[in-house]
């Protein structure tokens, strides 16, 4: 295994190496990658911006804004750095309920949105702020609407998930779910798009509906991890099989854990729904 990651780090540049790591789930090694490579090149927004990453994944939240605000400082005009420093900005404003860092959030997120007017990634993740956050540290709903019209214009697709996303945040059940049929009927070519909309049915205990996701998900042909979590769940519901339920989702907590994947925790509070 030694031997490998040397040669690893060798055939690529330690930004790459490090993002395999990540890829692989291997917080960890990423993080000694870059703290390595840091030495030589303290200035290098990449490392910043993979040590970010990494921290966030390993929810060392205070390292991961160190390290994100060093990237933006590298390279102030990424859009990507910016958005994805309102992340461990919007984990700690949770954490410690702070409203100072709570604005920064919406900051971070307005500014990738500004530097990249074409990334549909950052302007979801403002309108997600915009409709969850309370006013008083800048929740606009007006304007959460304001942002779906934008990424409709860019991507359909994308524009009936935010749609979706928003009506979920509302508590507007039906309304979010003919959103995330209309984005499935339109057949998606990203597994995130069928992933999203089956979290959805999950929490809804729709079993038919996640049927559905899981069947556009498996026309894709694309290998995830996340699909034996919801075939599991989708076997729950459906109160069959229990065995290959609980067989899923044994194997899916062998996955590293990823703050876009269902969490572990969510896994095993299904895992126990299969003993009874």
């Amino acid at each position: 295994m030694l031997h490998m990651a040397l040669i690893t780090a060798i055939l690529l540049g330690p930004v790459d190496t490090a993002q395999t790591y990540f890829e692989a789930g291997q917080y960890n090694a990423a993080i000694e990658t870059l703290i390595a490579a840091h030495r030589g090149a303290p200035n290098d927004g990449a490392i910043h911006y993979w040590l970010e990453r990494s921290y966030y994944e390993e929810r060392n939240y205070d390292l991961a804004v160190t390290y994100g605000e060093e990237a933006i400082k590298s390279s102030p005009q990424n859009a990507e750095y910016r958005r994805w420093l309102g992340r461990p900005y919007g984990a700690k404003a949770e954490q410690s309920h702070s409203f100072f860092l709570a604005r920064k959030v919406r900051k971070a997120f307005e500014t990738a949105v500004t530097l990249d007017p074409l990334n549909i990634d950052a302007r979801r993740d403002l309108m997600e702020y915009l409709v969850e956050a309370p006013w008083i540290v800048g929740g606009d709903k007006d304007k959460a609407k304001e942002q779906i019209e934008f990424i409709n214009k860019l991507d359909p697709i994308e524009g009936r998930l935010a749609q979706a996303a928003f009506f979920s945040a509302e508590k507007k059940w039906k309304e979010a779910q003919i959103e995330y049929l209309a984005a499935l009927d339109q057949r998606p070519g990203k597994i995130d798009a069928y992933m999203e909309a089956a979290d959805f049915f999950a929490d809804r205990k729709d079993a038919d509906h996640l049927q559905h996701a899981l069947d556009g998900a498996a026309r894709l042909g694309v290998p995830d991890p996340r699909l034996d979590f919801y075939r599991a769940v989708l076997l729950l519901l459906r109160r069959v099989d229990l065995s290959s339920a609980e067989a899923l989702l044994r194997s899916y907590l062998n996955v590293p854990e990823r703050s876009d994947y269902p969490s572990h925790k969510s896994a095993s509070t299904w895992l126990r729904a299969t003993q009874n």
